[in-house]
């Protein structure tokens, strides 16, 4: 049964197959039509041209003579290649394939082409057991292409054979009733690094050669709509401040961005057409990079990281890097030479081996600029909308203070439901967000991803049952319904203001469609961070009935200590205090330590024995979290105000937080406190519409700034005469007294 065909239909005609379709405000979207008037008949064709591989040859010998070097030694450890029984030999048998173009030598070619056999043969071992080859189809792209480049030089028995058996593969694995269970089948809204993204080099690779020329024809068409969807998809997330498919770096730093870099590639070596400069977003990577970097290398650890030690994930970055340069270097200089200056950040500052002839085909690093250090005159904070998060700091040294706030974005990709959730930094993770994802294991649906584990607010209902979270039990778990009491939902928050100046940055969020109706009639988070090291805190919540209680949270490293209406936690040599201000009489509680670390619903999610967590060990268990502050009401109330005063410091500054008051009038509630020499004044409206009004005096500083429900623009670079972030349209909401 030739089961390609079933996806010449779906493009054709969408609503068969809605699967791998996008649908619009406009209704279902036409598929995107490859340019087949323009494909290359020669070879090879994929990744490299005729008219591309002598460039290529000079550049890999002139720049990458250790690499060359390297993959010389490790292929002279598999001869005899007789010897070798079936496996994925795919990254090797393209390595030797590449040395072949430039050696053309028999040796070479039997080589490459025993490789190639055994790593066909296996892959329709795994398909006769139905055994899945890998997660990723980085071997068997390469596979792919070792056949692309070796096409010419084998006998015709051979290209016949291995051609109709690689593509009798690449079909078994498309979804469908007879899709092996266990296989990576993640569409275009994903990494796509599975087997679907197969297709698109099989289809190139078989393309005339007169096996089953629809069946190829079938394979590209499905191909280049799937990855023009993907850049599409990435593009509405990325915007004009830059992004990726996913907030969890592992994903989007890792294994995410090959698959633009792979069909920019193949786009050009398969039918001439540079497209990179017509999807400038890809160049906006370095900014997002730039904004999620923390001292010491590490990150935030958003959505489904693991939090073992926070490090930041470069394995892939270097190359990534290297490949902004080469696409972008002309059309996207400012783009190039930060991706340049990064490339230096990089502890691990070299070529990533699952691609190592990736080097080879970057000719254009020539031509880009050098590294440059990002402006001066950056802004203090960055709202990326399409990712749905908001990046503050008071510096970019080890010194600052540095904090993430969640809100917005378009997709749920390995997302958590922690919408209005906060992330503080300084010297080490002060306000955290907790747990780890074993796989298997209940730690990772039952807590991990839930409103519990990050700094947010829950509103308890008897009886609700909780969205269901990827993953499954391990051994002698059980899965049982929790109810954390947090959202429903991992997206749907709306930021409603954001304005950012050098004196303090200003979120208002309102997450109310993210809990379940019938428990919440508005959560709205107001968020004020005044540099380099307070945070005011808003929350006005309004639940349906009295009943349903309403928590605040705070999670720390360490156990906290409570004096009154304050509390404070250290971690690595940072300090955060919090004092709550409202609601009066506020009933301030830890929970954690040994037996309630991950406690929820009555119970403590621990970790699974020995938990897999994506090859590494606990280094830090407190990363994963331990203690939290949960901040209740003293009575049930339907209309429930929190308003709390955070600050950073260090162990050594002491136990007294910056000295502060709560005034309030029928409709306002405000706080005044010292930064330094300032004098800030932060004032919330109660109820009704959301109001804000900052006002700051000392230091030279006289200025007052109500704002409203408006969401300060952005552009890439651009900051205006003042400082603040640059934004075009008015400079200064505010008044000046």
């Amino acid at each position: 049964m030739n089961r390609l065909r079933p996806c010449v239909m779906a493009l054709l005609l969408p609503v068969c197959v809605p699967s791998i379709v996008v649908t619009t405000a406009g209704g279902e979207s036409p598929p995107y039509q490859p340019p087949m008037e323009r494909f290359v008949t020669n070879r090879p064709r994929l990744f490299l041209s005729a008219s591309s591989l002598p460039a290529v040859m000079e550049y890999a010998t002139r720049t990458q003579p250790d690499l060359l070097t390297r993959i010389r030694e490790h292929l002279r450890s598999l001869s005899p290649v007789t010897t070798l029984p079936p496996g994925d030999y795919g990254t090797e048998s393209a390595a030797a394939a590449f040395l072949f173009l430039c050696e053309r030598t028999p040796a070479r070619l039997d080589q490459a082409a025993g490789l190639l056999e055994r790593s066909i043969t296996y892959y329709r071992d795994c398909d006769r057991k139905n055994q899945v080859v890998n997660h990723y189809s980085a071997t068997r792209i390469h596979t792919i292409m070792a056949y692309d480049w070796l096409y010419d030089a084998m006998p015709p028995e051979a290209r016949e054979r291995l051609g109709r058996a690689l593509m009798d593969h690449v079909e078994r694995r498309l979804p469908g009733p007879h899709a092996v269970s266990g296989d990576n089948q993640s569409d275009y809204r994903s990494g796509f690094y599975g087997e679907s993204s197969l297709l698109w080099y099989a289809g190139i690779a078989t393309r005339g050669t007169g096996l089953d020329e629809t069946k190829s024809a079938a394979a590209i068409a499905f191909g280049y709509d799937q990855q023009m969807r993907l850049l599409e998809h990435r593009r509405r997330a990325a915007g004009d401040d830059g992004g990726a498919a996913t907030t969890t770096l592992g994903y989007a730093l890792r294994a995410d961005p090959w698959a633009e870099f792979n069909f920019f590639h193949t786009m050009k070596s398969a039918f001439g057409m540079d497209i990179a400069a017509d999807w400038p977003y890809v160049a906006l990577l370095p900014n997002y990079v730039l904004w999620n970097r923390l001292p010491a290398h590490v990150e935030f650890g958003v959505g489904d990281s693991f939090h073992v030690t926070n490090e930041f994930p470069d394995e892939h970055l270097f190359t990534h890097l290297a490949q902004i340069r080469h696409f972008y270097g002309q059309s996207r200089p400012e783009q190039a030479a930060l991706a340049a200056w990064l490339q230096e950040q990089c502890p691990r500052s070299s070529y990533n081996l699952a691609w190592p002839l990736t080097p080879f085909l970057l000719t254009e690093l020539d031509r880009s600029p050098p590294s440059r250090a990002p402006p001066s005159t950056l802004p203090l904070a960055r709202h990326f909308e399409g990712m749905g998060q908001i990046f503050m700091r008071s510096g970019w040294g080890a010194e600052d203070t540095y904090a993430l706030f969640t809100a917005g974005g378009l997709y749920d990709r390995h997302k958590h439901f922690d919408e209005n959730s906060f992330t503080i930094f300084h010297k080490g993770f002060l306000a955290m967000d907790t747990g780890t994802r074993p796989t298997p294991g209940s730690h990772l649906f039952q807590y991990y991803c839930r409103t519990v584990a990050h700094n947010a607010v829950l509103i308890h209902m008897d009886g609700e049952c909780m969205r269901r979270y990827w993953g499954e039990p391990a051994p002698g778990e059980y899965l049982s319904p929790v109810n954390d009491g947090g959202m429903g939902s991992p997206t749907g928050a709306v930021v409603r203001a954001f304005r950012t100046t050098p004196d303090f940055t200003y979120i208002a969020s309102d997450a109310t469609a993210c809990y379940d109706p019938a428990k919440c009639r508005l959560a709205l988070r107001q968020f004020v961070y005044v540099p380099p090291n307070v945070f005011v805190v808003f929350d006005r919540v309004q639940t349906v009935k009295r009943e349903q209680r309403v928590t605040w949270l705070l999670h720390t490293a360490e156990k906290p200590s409570i004096e009154g209406d304050r509390f404070h936690a250290d971690y690595r040599g940072g300090r955060i205090w919090c004092r709550t201000l409202l609601p009066s009489k506020a009933v301030l509680t830890a929970v954690g330590g040994p037996g309630k670390e991950f406690w929820s619903d009555g119970r403590n999610w621990a970790l699974p024995a020995n938990p897999v967590l994506g090859g590494e060990s606990i280094k830090q268990p407190e990363l994963l979290g331990g203690w939290r502050m949960e901040v209740s009401p003293q009575n049930p109330a339907t209309d429930n105000v929190f308003l709390n005063l955070i600050e950073t410091g260090d162990t050594l500054t002491g136990t007294n937080m910056v000295s502060a008051r709560r005034l309030w009038d029928w409709n306002w509630t405000r706080v005044e406190f010292l930064s330094g020499e300032r004098h800030v004044t932060v004032r919330f409206r109660k109820s009704g519409d959301i109001g804000c009004e900052i006002g700051i005096t000392g230091a030279g500083q006289d200025l007052v700034e109500t704002l409203g429900n408006t969401v300060q623009p952005q552009s890439e670079w651009a900051q205006n005469s003042s400082g603040s972030s640059g934004h075009r349209g008015h400079r200064h909401r505010g008044r000046c007294r």
